[in-house]
């Protein structure tokens, strides 16, 4: 067999593109095939009337919404929230708020501490280089010396302004003697290679106009495809094909007019998100599926369950100026403390409230009518007086929370995914417990009025954990590097293999250990089993 190229990536999101790019550096050929296609910023038209109105439909977060190119049916009638995701080139880091968090040393090690989930088979510091490696191609921008940290190298651009909200928000923590540091973000607070400086137009989850956003359509596909890297677009890959000897030998995808191709490699790497990459191990071998053994391909399911706490103020803050994006985060009641009622713990970060339709129209304000009479009132009572304190809290894994096939195939006949997913007793008390910290603390930054949502079910940004790692085949789907126990050929680099989620933001986490693993198949390219 004549493979096509020596690596197919599966998916142009954040582990793909990471993995690419070191790939390329090591002189593999590499191609990647990904379902949509490039991002049109032509419709990022912030400053134009319609912005807000046309923002909500092409960029729109949820893919049942957006239904765009490369976007397939998500059933959430059985889960407590939605998926939320990008399917094109960028992935997600074309949508996503860009907070960028690394794990705390704790959180590789829940079993071992709290008695819940499963330790990871590595620890922080094993990742600590690939985190400080990939926030220089990020153009992270933050403060090196947070306490709440363990110790490391400065970002390599200084922290997004805490504007008059920041400020309040720092001011109150401060007097109830709690941690806040300026937020990490992965958005250029100064022209960075093909970034350009952060104008605060709080519009990240839009497109980013100002192209300031660390997505990797920018930071990575684009330099890549000047150094021998192959991306096809609109290419909707239906299963991995299997020799007679178990090894992977190529997919097989189907093209933007529904026909399919088969394309040949030495080793295939999914990166297709922890809902896309068990779609298509489920749906290998014809519908048998592949690399299950365990029988945990599409379980442990982790969502991040996401809540806020909203303060309106009489005076002007400037709200609808910022990155969201954060002004600062508070890791203060991160680590468990089982006094409260919970195992685990929770990230704070204050955000800007935006502009106007992005705040009238969203469901969180409370349950007082926004359209009618009292619409100009309420306009002027919040716009740029109103902040938000989000809450993301850790979400433990549960082999009943899980991703399967459904029967509501996309448009080249390639069956689409129910997500069957409800929160924890123990994730409700964690996050009910924060959201009255949270409101304690916009009692002091002086809020005349609060509305409080915890666990909103519109939010399910970070998908991880269906594909979960470990050394024991009978328990995990891949060994510590990505590899599948069942078939040493395939790879899965993306948060499907995550064993538990943190409580914090998870691109860092995702890039760093899609570094790790692409650096480790490198090093034992020579050792592969491929197909014959």
């Amino acid at each position: 067999m004549h493979a096509a190229c020596d690596v197919l990536i599966v998916g142009a999101g954040p582990s793909g593109a990471v993995a690419a790019q070191e790939f390329a550096r090591s002189g593999m050929r590499v191609i990647c095939l990904e379902q949509g296609d490039w991002p049109d910023y032509s419709r990022a038209r912030h400053g134009h009337p319609d912005y807000e109105l046309v923002s909500r439909k092409h960029w729109a977060w949820n893919p049942n919404d957006r239904r765009g190119v490369g976007d397939y049916a998500v059933d959430d009638t059985e889960s407590d929230i939605s998926a939320l995701m990008y399917n094109g080139v960028g992935g997600s880091t074309v949508l996503y708020a860009a907070q960028w968090e690394r794990f705390q040393p704790s959180d590789f090690r829940t079993h071992t501490l709290d008695g819940v989930g499963d330790d990871w088979p590595f620890d922080y510091w094993d990742l600590e280089p690939y985190y400080e490696e990939v926030e220089r191609q990020f153009a992270v921008s933050g403060l090196a010396g947070d306490p709440a940290l363990p110790p490391a190298k400065a970002p390599p651009l200084p922290p997004v302004p805490l504007n008059k909200v920041g400020r309040r928000g720092a001011e109150a923590l401060n007097r109830l003697g709690w941690h806040w540091w300026p937020g990490t973000n992965a958005i250029a607070t100064a022209d960075y290679g093909p970034l350009r400086a952060c104008d605060q137009r709080a519009a990240c989850p839009f497109g980013c106009p100002t192209g300031a956003k660390a997505s990797v359509d920018r930071t990575h596909w684009r330099p890549l495809l000047g150094k021998g890297v192959r991306l096809v677009v609109r290419a909707s890959v239906e299963q991995v094909l299997l020799d007679e000897r178990g090894r992977a030998g190529g997919v097989v995808y189907a093209d933007e007019n529904g026909v399919r191709h088969r394309i040949e490699a030495g080793v295939v790497v999914l990166c297709a998100n922890a809902l896309g990459t068990p779609r298509i191990l489920f749906n290998s071998a014809d519908g048998s599926g592949i690399a299950n053994s365990s029988g945990m391909v599409g379980r442990r399911l982790m969502t991040h369950p996401f809540g806020n706490a909203i303060g309106i103020f009489d005076e002007d803050l400037e709200s609808w100026r910022g990155p969201i994006g954060q002004y600062l985060h508070s890791l203060q009641f991160y680590e468990t403390d089982r006094s409260r009622g919970f195992v685990r713990g929770a990230k704070w970060n204050l955000i800007p409230s935006g502009a106007p339709l992005s705040m009238m129209l969203t469901t969180t304000w409370g349950d007082e009518p926004i359209w009618g009479e009292s619409f100009t009132r309420l306009l002027r009572e919040r716009l740029g007086r109103s902040v938000i304190w989000g809450v993301i809290c850790e979400d433990l894994p549960d082999p009943d929370n899980r991703v399967t096939l459904n029967d509501r195939p996309d448009e080249h006949g390639i069956p689409g995914v129910s997500l069957h997913y409800r929160v924890s007793d123990n994730t409700r008390a964690m996050m009910h417990w924060h959201i009255d910290r949270v409101s304690e603390v916009l009692d002091v930054m002086g809020a005349k009025q609060k509305i409080l949502n915890p666990i909103i079910p519109g939010i399910g940004w970070h998908l991880m954990g269906t594909a979960v790692m470990g050394r024991d085949p009978d328990s995990s789907v891949v060994a510590p590097d990505g590899q599948c126990h069942d078939v040493p050929n395939l790879y899965v680099f993306d948060s499907s293999i995550f064993p538990t989620s943190s409580g914090t933001n998870p691109v860092a986490t995702i890039a760093a250990n899609a570094l790790r693993c692409a650096r480790s198949l490198v090093a034992r390219r020579r050792e592969l089993e491929v197909a014959s």
